[in-house]
């Protein structure tokens, strides 16, 4: 069973006032981390959606072997158009895609694990972890569901998307609460930065 995974890395990171992306993590970088624990969990179809700072973004999944796909609206739009643009470029034997935040390098190997395997067990169309009834990523969906996310159009959201399903998502507790936490400001990263 194949399942993809999209990272969204296209932001300008302006509340950061720099590529939060490239920004030291350990020994890697922001990105360099979430490249390294997707891959850890056994992803091996991993593409990355650029858009602001596209040239180093972009060199560096290509260090990690990932494919890049640019998102032209990245300058206008929300999250919506990269898992979009994300979307139409991952591999036809894709069953379904994991949507990551490219600024969330926290989120462990075994959150990622979990949502993988409960897809694979309960083949359920989507996919979220959880920590104490708040969603998190990344989150999964099924094949079947691409088209009502390609046909959206802002100001919907994946928000909107989530909800329309609520019904049908299956939800994998954590307990942690780094799929909720993600790099927006200076303060955040010096705050989770190990």
């Amino acid at each position: 069973m194949m399942i993809s995974a999209i990272i969204l890395a296209a932001g300008k990171s302006k509340r950061m006032g720099q590529s939060k992306m490239l920004l030291p993590w350990g020994e890697t970088t922001v990105l360099g981390q979430v490249i390294s624990v997707l891959q850890s969990a056994g992803l091996e179809d991993v593409v990355t959606v650029t858009g602001g700072f596209r040239e180093q973004v972009e060199e560096l999944a290509k260090r990690f072997g990932l494919r890049t796909v640019f998102n032209p609206e990245y300058d206008s739009s929300e999250m919506l158009s990269s898992i979009q643009c994300g979307l139409r470029s991952l591999n036809a034997e894709a069953e379904a895609a994991l949507i990551c935040l490219g600024d969330q390098p926290q989120v462990q190997e075994r959150s990622v694990r979990m949502v993988r395997e409960a897809f694979e067990q309960s083949r359920s169309r989507i996919v979220v972890p959880s920590y104490r009834m708040r969603r998190g990523h990344p989150w999964l969906v099924a094949r079947p569901l691409w088209d009502e996310i390609l046909r959206m159009k802002f100001p919907q959201s994946p928000r909107d998307f989530l909800n329309n399903h609520a019904k049908e998502i299956a939800y994998v507790e954590i307990d942690n609460t780094s799929i909720l936490e993600d790099l927006d400001t200076p303060e955040d990263y010096l705050r989770f930065k190990p």
